[in-house]
């Protein structure tokens, strides 16, 4: 149903959290654009690279991934509109990744776009 709409013109949009650990954010840290603790750089460069590669089952199976992605995604609730956005993805459409900044040490809310190749 999803992408027969997306046939017709009509714009879905999914949003999340790629890295979101509220119970580790750096409070008195908000205001540095791009502070982002080791865990959470190594889980937010995997999560893109996986996207870009199309690894959609790995990134389905983000809890096998060690444990930068179990501090990253420490509950799924946040993560799980990113997998409604790719299975959406098309074989001659590729991602675009935008809005990708870590705030607080342990938050991220990259967006992915889905272009025509």
């Amino acid at each position: 149903m999803r992408k027969a709409l997306r046939r017709k013109g009509v714009l879905i949009i999914g949003s999340g959290n790629t890295v979101h650990n509220l119970r580790q954010v750096a409070w008195s840290r908000l205001s540095e654009v791009g502070f982002g603790y080791d865990w959470a750089q190594v889980a937010n460069e995997k999560i893109k690279q996986l996207i870009l590669d199309g690894s959609h089952q790995d990134l389905i199976a983000y809890d096998k991934l060690g444990s930068a992605f179990q501090l990253a995604i420490p509950t799924p609730e946040h993560y799980i509109p990113l997998m409604y956005t790719l299975g959406l993805q098309e074989k001659d459409e590729v991602p675009t990744l935008f809005n990708d900044v870590l705030i607080g040490g342990s938050l991220n809310m990259l967006s992915v776009k889905l272009d025509k190749a």
